[in-house]
């Protein structure tokens, strides 16, 4: 990784940051595989595949191939839930 990748990631880690993203992490692949709160677990996931993206785009683009596969498999998993988020999405008058 670049050094201003190496920072960046030093920064997460000596704050907790990717300590959280871990067990969000587990607890979505938990939830998928129980195949409870699987729908909110996907919506929290989304948010560490666009970080995942993002980082990689601006600091390592070399290894963004994990990272949009991560992203490409949980916009299927949210295709998966699409059911459970219509309530969501639908329009308030």
């Amino acid at each position: 990784m670049s050094p201003e990748a190496n920072a960046y990631f030093a920064a997460l880690l000596s704050t907790g940051v990717m300590q959280i993203v871990g067990l969000i992490e587990i607890l979505a692949g938990i939830a998928f595989l129980v195949n409870r709160f699987g729908a909110i677990m996907s919506l929290f996931l989304m948010s560490v595949s666009v970080n995942a993206v993002l980082f990689h785009i601006s600091l390592d683009p070399d290894k963004i191939i994990i990272a949009l596969l991560l992203l490409a498999l949980n916009v299927l998993m949210l295709f998966y839930y699409k059911n459970q988020f219509k309530q969501l999405l639908k329009p308030r008058i």
